[in-house]
């Protein structure tokens, strides 16, 4: 069968519990966080190193949900309007999301390309800024939300 499956051109989704023949026969591995969010990664060590760190800070935080951190001057009740300098964030901040967005695509691209598989240094340095570009867009989203809420955009079911 990994004969076959070696020689098969085009693409496949191979669902398995034989992590060496899945290092054998696969170029991404994707691994599913269990919470809707989705990776790729090179191989199946470098899936278990990031299921054994995210595992790490869920068990940190309690096992509860990361929350979107929020300044303690946008409280939920008697929210105040945005100021000037707000208000021109908040309209440039969806583009920059779009932005931020498509450096995550692009970082994610170029780390799931088949030639820097086997340059190793390569391959954690892209990694190391897909990450960092991840986090600029979280970092945009959570602002994002909170100029939301303090604009009072937000249904009221999400602001309870």
């Amino acid at each position: 069968m990994e004969e076959s499956l070696l020689e098969f051109r085009g693409s496949l989704v191979l669902v398995t519990h034989d992590r060496f023949m899945l290092d054998r026969v696969s170029n991404i591995v994707l691994g599913l966080d269990g919470q809707g969010g989705a990776e790729s990664f090179a191989d199946y060590a470098q899936w278990a190193s990031w299921q054994s760190e995210s595992t790490a800070k869920l068990k940190a935080t309690d096992g509860s949900m990361p929350a979107v951190p929020r300044s303690p001057e946008s409280p939920l009740h008697g929210r105040k309007k945005l100021s000037y300098l707000e208000a021109r964030e908040y309209a440039s901040i969806e583009q920059r999301i779009a932005d931020a967005e498509e450096v995550v695509r692009s970082k994610r691209a170029e780390l799931e390309d088949p030639a820097i598989a086997s340059d190793g240094p390569r391959l954690v340095a892209v990694h190391a800024e897909m990450e960092a570009a991840q986090r600029n867009l979280d970092e945009l989203y959570a602002r994002w939300a909170e100029l939301e809420e303090k604009a009072g955009n937000l249904p009221h079911s999400c602001t309870r």
